[in-house]
């Protein structure tokens, strides 16, 4: 999953009791299913080639139960560290906020809600009859990556769609491959637990 070409789509599917989306590059390409299993005490995600799960590629699990603080360890289909992306706990309540660190556990990037009130507004409309199958019209959350000088390198936002199921990932700054390869699994991670908060 290097050389990504931006921007990337992220599309969950509707029709699937567990939380899976689908992401594509630029050209349409299939990059990555990723797929969140159920029923796990601790979060686990798999990330495959495509849809058919017939390759897996990558492993993202959680090292603790669910909790503000846990944080998500990110390996190879056979065990090698890429790196972990972890909440930043209380800070979170608010705007939500990611570190994530690379395969020797240096923090390399960290990831910041744009805007708190948008997730407040669709949270609140998302609850009322009705009108909260279109919150997904009005309120779209967006996310920015980070690196350690300040700098912003990418961003991820949800876009206009019924039940909110589409984000896209852009690419601002040029990242070497292991970084790029690292934002895009955090990236991953992030937006199943901020879907899963509303």
């Amino acid at each position: 999953m290097r050389n990504l070409a931006y921007p990337l789509q992220f599309t969950f599917k509707v029709t699937t009791i567990a939380n899976d989306f689908q992401a594509v590059d630029a050209h349409g390409n299939t990059i990555a299913y990723v797929r969140e299993k159920i029923f796990k005490l601790k979060d686990n995600v798999d990330v495959y080639a495509d849809d058919t799960k017939s390759q897996r590629l990558f492993n993202i699990k959680a090292n603790q139960w669910i909790d503000w603080s846990t944080s998500y360890k990110m390996t190879t289909d056979d065990g090698q560290p890429l790196g972990r992306i972890g909440r930043k706990g209380w800070r979170s309540m608010w705007k939500a906020t990611y570190e994530i660190f690379d395969g020797q556990d240096q923090k390399e990037f960290h990831v910041s809600e744009d805007n708190g009130w948008v997730k407040v507004a669709d949270g609140f409309l998302s609850e009322i009859p009705l009108l909260g199958m279109f919150s997904g019209y009005l309120f779209n959350p967006s996310y920015s990556v980070y690196d350690n000088h300040g700098t912003k390198v990418a961003q991820i936002k949800k876009q206009k769609s019924f039940w909110g199921r589409r984000f896209t990932v852009d690419q601002l700054m040029p990242m070497n491959p292991a970084q790029e390869e690292r934002v895009a699994l955090g990236l991953m991670m992030m937006i199943l637990l901020e879907r899963r908060r509303g």
